[in-house]
């Protein structure tokens, strides 16, 4: 069986990783022009640590250093967003953030060049070339290896919390999908995507990774992609559940009610509690249903079948983890949530925006682009 070290984290440090497209000013189309930020941030041809290479060349991905809260951690975005709009200010290219972009052509989009992207394109096909997509992750350290599964358990109950706020795909190649998040349901057709198995020991992941090494579905972990999925490299956990999300606000949002969430369920697999957590087909279910219907979704929140409106079950939950928002220092941020549940999430706000143009699609895209300068909604 293949062993699987786990890192040294600090506990409820937390870390983003924010994906970005690259918009034509005048047009709103998206231009491949991520080489252009690389070359110019790190000329020697390293890695810069903030900003990095994505499967597209018309997106490029901010990701914030190890910090204790949120805050710092938005910090880091903003510093590199900074940069990035000193190099495409002049190009006359714009950033914005949603779950895809609302008419641009899939099979317009060039890969970047990297063989880790090669390969996945050339194994995935038509799956894999439609994955023009955008997202929001968020790690959370964890000190003990053996609270990662039962943490990734405990997340289970909240997780059509997260999809349904940051939902904001509902349009694709220029069609309204009906969906709040389309891509939710787009990212989970490439192999090892999606809800991840419910695994009961540390052991399981490894007789899980060793088989998939062995049957050459996987090369490395860090391709097993589903949406709740241990990080042994960073020792965290980490959560892929979000649509991008248009504002550095909304991103400290959804990044402060992740932070707060395993602390909590920490907290209580300290005190020796068995977390509270649903069976697989409640979790696909839900999954489904904050896809579909994003603020309306009624989700199931127990393993008994109980169902609540996502947005009463949410105001619920952050009366419960203002204490731990108060520990954490991110009783501004995760205040933000209240902020999205009144002025609605960006898919409802881009429909809203499309009615009062006619349907025009670039309209949204400015919206999106004015938005994201704003920094909030």
């Amino acid at each position: 069986m293949t062993t699987i070290p786990f890192a040294q984290s600090e506990r409820s440090t937390v870390g983003i990783e924010w994906e970005l497209a690259l918009v034509d000013q005048d047009s709103g189309d998206l231009r491949q022009v991520a080489p252009v930020i690389l070359e110019t941030v790190s000329p020697d041809g390293s890695q810069h640590p903030n900003i990095r290479q994505e499967l597209l060349l018309n997106t490029i991905e901010v990701v914030s250093d190890v910090r204790r809260t949120v805050r710092e951690a938005g910090a880091d975005l903003q510093r590199s967003i900074d940069q990035i709009r000193e190099i495409l200010d002049p190009m006359r290219v714009e950033l914005m953030s949603a779950g895809s972009h609302p008419f641009a052509r899939w099979d317009q989009q060039k890969v970047s060049d990297k063989e880790r992207y090669a390969t996945l394109i050339d194994r995935t096909q038509w799956w894999g070339r439609q994955m023009l997509i955008y997202g929001v992750h968020v790690h959370v350290g964890v000190e003990d290896r053996d609270k990662v599964l039962p943490l990734s358990h405990g997340l289970l109950p909240y997780f059509g919390h997260l999809q349904s706020l940051a939902a904001s795909s509902p349009f694709w190649g220029g069609d309204d999908t009906g969906y709040a998040s389309n891509r939710a349901l787009l990212f989970q057709q490439l192999p090892t995507a999606g809800l991840g198995f419910q695994l009961d020991s540390w052991q399981d992941l490894e007789r899980y990774f060793a088989d998939m090494i062995h049957t050459g579905v996987i090369d490395e972990f860090d391709e097993i992609r589903w949406d709740i999925r241990p990080s042994p490299r960073f020792g965290t956990l980490e959560t892929r559940i979000c649509d991008g999300t248009p504002t550095l606000q909304e991103v400290l949002g959804v990044a402060a009610l992740t932070h707060c969430l395993i602390e909590h369920l920490s907290r209580q697999l300290d005190t020796g509690e068995d977390l509270a957590t649903i069976p697989p087909w409640f979790a696909q279910e839900n999954k489904w249903r904050s896809a579909r219907y994003g603020m309306d979704a009624i989700l199931i929140v127990n393993e008994v079948g109980d169902e609540e409106l996502v947005g009463d079950s949410l105001r619920q939950l952050l009366h419960t983890l203002e204490p731990v928002a108060a520990d954490l220092d991110c009783l501004d941020e995760l205040a933000h949530i209240w902020t999205m549940l009144d002025k609605g999430a960006s898919y409802q706000r881009q429909r809203a925006v499309a009615a009062a143009h006619e349907g025009r699609l670039d309209a949204v895209v400015q919206s999106l682009v004015a938005e994201m300068r704003q920094g909030h909604i």
